[in-house]
């Protein structure tokens, strides 16, 4: 559901994103865990090409029709979901935003995701910072940074970097939340 206050948070990221990928538009992102592309559909202009990756079908359906209806031409969907599958897919940058929380194994989906950038590839994460008062059996609680750098180090990414950049209200299962970036290099 596509709420005013997720729209809002929509926008604080686009707006936190979009200066890391100026310069990028010869390359190719892939959103993994897109959703319906909400964030990645308003950075189209920055890159050659973007690949919509999620394992809902509805809400890949949901993007192809924005799509469709923007006339976008520089993204396509793809279901998958890499903690099952690996499709044959290659990217010059890989962006995660509020997808880690769902996702049990964090250090398995992300060498699953740092497999697919070439050598001078870049990884850029939004989540949010671990928050003692969320929680829930499906997701984790959120991410410290050292946490979340630790596995990028585990995992073979190297000069990485995390940084808080938004709190706000009822973000995370109703409670105050605060959201980190985190980018990394291949």
């Amino acid at each position: 559901m596509e709420t005013e206050k997720r729209m809002e948070l929509v926008n604080v990221i686009v707006e936190e994103v979009r200066p890391l990928l100026r310069g990028n538009e010869s390359k190719k992102l892939v959103d993994y865990g897109s959703g319906s592309g909400l964030v990645s559909l308003e950075l189209t202009d920055l890159v050659d090409s973007i690949v919509l990756v999620d394992s809902s079908k509805q809400a890949l359906q949901d993007a192809e029709d924005k799509i469709s209806a923007r006339g976008i031409t520089n993204c396509e969907v793809l279901y998958s979901d890499f903690t099952e599958d690996m499709p044959e897919l290659q990217a010059d940058i890989v962006f995660v935003s509020l997808v880690l929380l769902h996702i049990p194994d964090t250090k398995l989906i992300l060498q699953k995701l740092f497999s697919i950038l070439p050598t001078d590839g870049q990884l850029i994460i939004v989540d949010f910072d671990k928050n003692k008062k969320v929680s829930h059996p499906k997701i984790h609680s959120g991410f410290t940074h050292n946490e979340i750098k630790n596995i990028l180090t585990e995992v073979g990414f190297t000069s990485s970097t995390c940084k808080t950049f938004y709190h706000g209200k009822q973000l995370f299962t109703n409670q105050d939340a605060s959201m980190f970036i985190a980018t990394s290099g291949k």
